[in-house]
């Protein structure tokens, strides 16, 4: 079963953006860093989601967050779906912070069960067999909307989404140019998407300073 080890984040200042995960989420395993200047604008194709037990927990995260420097582009707030909030932290990568529950059952913890990587893609159903292609088993699938993968034990699931929707669910315009900056560590890589999403083996990742 294909898997997803971790996910590299291109970001200015890697000393920086440490301090601001570990401050804000408690991230140190599946989130990596590396130093890049490419040129990137607007919307980079991608989210990451964090999904946890309960509202309080939602908040607690999102405070964290924002008091490490991060910006709201959606306050946290209940929805059709449950509760959750979005956050964009200061190298610019967008954070969903999101439970299906509706209330809490307990007091507010900073435990993530989740890590989700949304890719924006032109086409979902071509980026679908693309993948499949590459290994990786669908677990959900809705038409052409949204497509979830089965990456079993792995730290960090995988999910796609159209572009433009998933700019909408982040609150921010779907228009974007360069670099996502980003790199997905895996056991099916290396390889590049048909959306510009680039893919190393998760055996080289780990074997770089």
């Amino acid at each position: 079963m294909a898997s997803i080890e971790s996910v590299t984040l291109d970001v200015a200042d890697p000393t920086a953006a440490h301090r601001f995960y570990t401050a804000a989420f408690g991230l140190d395993e599946q989130i990596r860093l590396r130093a890049s200047e490419a040129p990137s604008t607007g919307f980079r194709g991608f989210t990451l989601s964090l999904t946890v037990s309960q509202p309080g927990t939602v908040d607690s995260l999102v405070g964290t967050a924002v008091e490490a420097g991060a910006t709201v582009l959606k306050p946290a707030a209940k929805s059709l779906w449950g509760y959750g909030g979005v956050v964009q932290a200061p190298d610019g990568t967008i954070w969903k912070v999101a439970t299906s529950a509706k209330k809490d059952t307990g007091p507010a913890t900073r435990q993530i069960d989740t890590v989700v990587l949304l890719l924006g893609v032109a086409d979902v159903v071509a980026s679908k067999r693309f993948y499949v292609g590459r290994g990786l088993a669908v677990a959900k699938s809705f038409a052409r909307v949204y497509v979830e993968f089965d990456t079993g034990s792995s730290p960090v699931r995988l999910g796609l989404y159209r572009r433009r929707a998933l700019a909408k669910d982040a609150g921010v315009p779907p228009e974007g140019t360069g670099s996502h900056r980003l790199l997905i560590g895996g056991d099916t890589g290396p390889f590049t998407d048909p959306d510009g999403f680039a893919w190393e083996s998760a055996a080289a990742l780990a074997a770089t300073p």
